[in-house]
C-alpha cells in the first residue's frame, strides 16, 4: 500500500490562479493599511485556494515486479571457431544459474545465428526485438556472450538498463586471411586485368613469417604456386582464357596453430566476354536479303563489321579487269591472307566464284576453320551452279553438297527433332504461327547437324564443327521475308543473331554442355545435350567427398536438377566428358572476414551505460546492484541495475478537505479577523 496526495481542481487552473492572485492582492493591500486582521483573511483565502485545487488523498495497492535481465548467446559461424562454442555454453549455463537464484529477477536467454545471406552476426536485431516484448522499465541489465564481432551496430537500440559482454575467445588467438580487391563481374578475353590481393595476419600472431604461399587455380585446373608478401598489397595479372563464366580461386594454405582456414581461399567468378566481334561479310550480289545480314550484325554495338558487296553483274563481258571494278581496291590479300585469323566470324551471302578470290585464298579460309574460325554459308542460287563456291577448296569442309537443283516453291521451315534439342532452334515458337519462304536449295546432308528443313524434308539450316572451327549452311536466301512480315513473318532476327553467335562460340549456344547457377548455397545443374538421355551428374564438394545427382529433362535437350551445397567452396561437377565448375556462397564470408575476438566494435555502446566487457577465459564475472548512472562494471564484477518496477491493482481516492470543514474553518477565520480589527 502507498499512499500520495494529488490535486483535481474544481475551476480549470486558470481561473484557480487568478482566485489566488486576487486573494494575495486583497491581503496585500490589507498589510499595506496596517489591518490586524490580515493575517486571518489570508489564512481564509489560503483555506479557499486550497479547497478550489481539490486536493485527494490516493491510495494504490502495488504489486512488485521482477526484474528482467536478457542475455543473448551469440551462436553465428564465427563462434565456431577454436572452442569458443564451449566457452560459451559453459559460461551461459553458469551466469544463468546464478541469476536465476537471485531475488526478484527473471532471466530471458537469446540465441542468436548467421543472418541471411551473408548478413553476418545480427545481435542489435535481436536486441531490438526482444526490448520490442519487454518492459522497458523492467529491463536490468544486458548480457552478451560472443567473440564481440558484430555486423549490425548502426542498428543499435537506446540501451534501457547497462550491457555488458562477456568476450569469448583467446588472448594467443591469430589467424591468416586472404583479401582480394576490385574483382570485376566481367573481362575481356585474352586481355589481362590487375586484381589486387593481400594477405594479413591478425591476432598474435607468431614473429618472422615475412611471406606466404599463394596457389591459383582457373575452373578447377591444377593450382600454380607463388610466394607474396604477408601484409603488402600485391597487384596479380589474370587473363581469362574463354567466354562465360570462369572460376578463379585464390588460396594461401593452413598455417600451423592460426584459428581457421575458411578465409584463406577466395572464390572469384568472372564472366569473360569479347571486346570486339570482328564479322567479315561478303555479298557476293546485291539482293534484298543482302541487308538483313547487315542490319542484324549493325544493330550489335560489340560487333566490328566489314561489308564488301560484289556489284559486277556475272552476264557482263565488257573486257574491263576485275582489279579496276571498284572505286575501293577489294584488299583480298590482306583479308584472307594477313588479317584472316583476326576475324571471328566471315560470310558468304551468295557468294559465287568469280575470280576475285583465287583458290589460294578459300584454301586459306578452310585452314583458318579447322583452326578455330568460323564461316557461315547463305546460299543462294548461285549455290547450285558450276561457279558455286561449294567448287572450291571449301568443298571438304561444307557440311552438304548442292544438287543443282533450285526449287522455287512456296513452303514454311520446319525445325527437326534435332533442332528441337538443339539451343540454335529450340524455343523458336510455332512454326504454325510462321510465314513461307519462296526459294530453297537443293542439297544433300554430308555431315554435322540438321536443324532445319524445308520443302519434302530437305536440308535447310546444317551446322558442323569441323577441326576447331564451326560451319553453318543455309539452303535459301529467303530469310529476309520473316523480317518484312510476308505472311506473318517469323523468328527471323532470333534465329540468324542465335546462329551468328554459336558461330562464334558464345558459352550459352552451346548444345553439348554442363555447367551450374549459384543462389546463395543452392545451384540448379543444367546439361544442355542433342542425346535424349544423360547420365548422372558427379558432384565434388570443396571437401573431397563426391555423390551422385540424377537429372530430370525439363524440355527437348535440356536437364536439370536442384542442389543445396551444404559448405562454402568450390564445387566441381562432371558428366561423362563434360565437367564444370561453381563456387557456392560469397567470396569472402562476412563472418570470417575478422576472426579475432574483440570488444572494439561494441565499446562505444557499451560506454553508454558504463558497461564493460570482461573475457572468459579469465573467470565469470562476480554480479552486483548499481545505481543506473553510477559504474555498472569493474575488475571481475559486473553490474545489474534494480527497477523496483511494479503492478498497480488498485486505486482509492479520499477528499482532504470536506466541504463543511472548508465552509467553517473559512467563515471562522474571517469572522476572527472582522472581530480582530473591530476591537482596534
Amino acid at each position: 500500500m502507498t499512499g500520495t496526495v494529488i490535486f483535481d481542481p474544481l475551476i480549470p487552473w486558470p481561473a484557480l490562479l487568478a482566485v489566488a492572485a486576487v486573494a494575495l492582492t486583497g491581503v496585500t493591500l490589507a498589510l499595506l493599511r496596517g489591518l490586524s486582521g490580515w493575517a486571518l483573511r489570508g489564512l481564509a483565502a489560503l483555506i479557499l485556494v486550497a479547497a478550489l485545487s481539490g486536493p485527494v488523498y490516493q491510495v494504490e495497492d502495488r504489486s512488485p515486479l521482477t526484474d528482467i535481465v536478457l542475455m543473448i548467446e551469440d551462436q553465428s559461424a564465427s563462434q565456431t571457431l577454436s572452442d569458443r562454442a564451449d566457452q560459451t555454453i559453459q559460461t551461459a549455463d553458469e551466469l544463468a544459474a546464478e541469476i536465476e537464484i537471485r531475488d526478484n529477477t527473471e532471466l530471458r536467454r537469446i540465441r542468436v545465428g548467421d543472418g541471411d545471406g551473408d548478413e553476418g552476426t545480427q545481435i542489435m536485431a535481436a536486441l531490438n526485438a526482444a526490448l520490442a516484448e519487454e518492459p522497458r522499465a523492467r529491463i536490468a541489465g544486458i548480457i552478451l556472450v560472443s567473440d564481440g564481432i558484430v555486423h549490425d551496430v548502426d542498428q543499435a537500440p537506446d540501451l534501457p538498463a547497462p550491457m555488458h559482454l562477456l568476450q569469448t575467445g583467446r588472448t594467443g588467438d591469430w589467424d591468416r586471411r586472404l583479401i582480394v580487391r576490385n574483382a570485376p563481374a566481367f573481362a575481356i578475353i585474352d586481355e589481362p586485368i590487375t586484381l589486387t590481393l593481400r594477405v594479413e595476419d591478425s591476432g598474435a600472431a607468431p614473429a618472422g613469417a615475412g611471406s606466404a604461399p599463394l596457389e591459383i587455380s582457373v575452373d578447377g585446373s591444377e593450382p600454380e604456386r607463388f610466394n607474396i608478401p604477408i601484409g603488402v598489397d600485391v597487384e596479380l595479372p589474370v587473363t581469362l582464357p574463354h567466354g562465360g563464366r570462369n572460376v578463379i580461386q585464390f588460396t594461401v594454405p593452413e598455417a600451423e596453430g592460426e584459428l581457421t582456414d575458411r578465409n584463406n581461399t577466395a572464390l572469384i567468378q568472372m564472366n569473360g566476354v569479347r571486346d570486339r566481334l570482328r564479322v567479315l561479310l561478303v555479298s557476293g550480289e546485291p539482293h534484298p536479303g543482302g541487308r538483313t545480314w547487315r542490319n542484324l550484325l549493325k544493330s550489335d554495338s560489340s560487333v566490328d563489321l566489314v561489308h564488301f558487296t560484289i556489284l559486277r553483274p556475272p552476264e557482263k563481258q565488257d573486257g574491263v579487269p576485275v582489279d579496276e571494278l571498284s572505286l575501293i581496291a577489294f584488299p583480298t590479300r590482306e583479308l584472307f591472307l594477313e588479317k584472316i585469323n583476326d576475324f571471328d566470324l566471315i560470310i558468304f551471302d551468295r557468294y559465287k566464284r568469280r575470280g576475285i578470290l583465287p583458290a589460294i585464298y578459300l584454301d586459306n579460309v578452310t585452314n583458318y576453320i579447322n583452326d578455330g574460325g568460323a564461316v557461315l554459308i547463305a546460299a543462294g542460287p548461285d549455290f547450285a551452279t558450276a561457279d558455286s563456291i561449294f567448287r572450291s577448296p571449301l568443298a571438304p569442309v561444307l557440311p552438304a553438297q548442292p544438287t543443282a537443283r533450285v526449287i522455287e516453291e512456296r513452303f514454311v521451315p520446319m525445325v527437326t527433332e534435332t533442332g528441337d534439342r538443339h539451343p540454335v532452334t529450340s524455343d523458336l515458337g510455332e512454326s504454325d504461327d510462321w510465314g513461307a519462304w519462296l526459294r530453297q536449295i537443293d542439297v544433300s546432308h554430308r555431315s554435322g547437324e540438321l536443324l532445319m528443313t524445308g520443302i519434302e524434308d530437305r536440308p535447310l539450316l546444317v551446322l558442323d564443327r569441323v577441326g576447331e572451327g564451326r560451319v553453318a549452311l543455309l539452303a535459301s536466301d529467303h530469310a529476309w521475308l520473316w523480317s518484312r512480315g510476308f505472311e506473318g513473318g517469323g523468328p527471323q532476327l532470333e534465329l540468324l543473331r542465335r546462329l551468328a553467335h554459336w558461330m562464334m562460340k558464345e558459352p550459352e549456344l552451346e548444345e553439348e554442355a554442363l555447367w551450374a547457377e549459384a543462389n546463395g548455397q543452392s545451384m540448379r545443374i543444367i546439361r544442355q545435350t542433342l542425346s535424349e538421355e544423360v547420365g548422372a551428374v558427379t558432384v565434388t564438394r570443396p571437401n573431397g567427398e563426391t555423390l551422385e545427382i540424377e537429372l530430370e529433362e525439363v524440355s527437348p535437350g535440356r536437364f536439370e536438377a536442384l542442389y543445396f551445397g551444404p559448405e562454402i567452396g568450390l564445387y566441381r561437377l562432371k558428366e561423362g566428358d563434360h565437367s564444370a565448375v561453381i563456387g557456392l556462397g560469397p567470396a569472402a564470408p562476412k563472418e570470417f572476414e575478422r576472426t579475432i575476438a574483440t570488444d572494439e566494435v561494441l565499446s562505444p555502446i557499451l560506454a553508454s551505460l558504463r558497461g564493460g566487457a570482461i573475457r572468459v577465459e579469465e573467470g565469470l564475472p562476480v554480479i552486483r546492484n548499481v545505481r543506473l548512472g553510477r559504474p555498472a562494471a569493474g575488475r571481475g564484477w559486473i553490474g545489474l541495475t534494480p527497477r523496483d518496477a511494479y503492478e498497480t491493482r488498485d486505486v482509492t481516492q479520499a477528499g482532504l478537505l470536506p466541504p463543511w470543514l472548508v465552509l467553517l474553518m473559512t467563515g471562522g477565520f474571517l469572522l476572527a479577523g472582522w472581530l480582530r480589527e473591530g476591537r482596534r
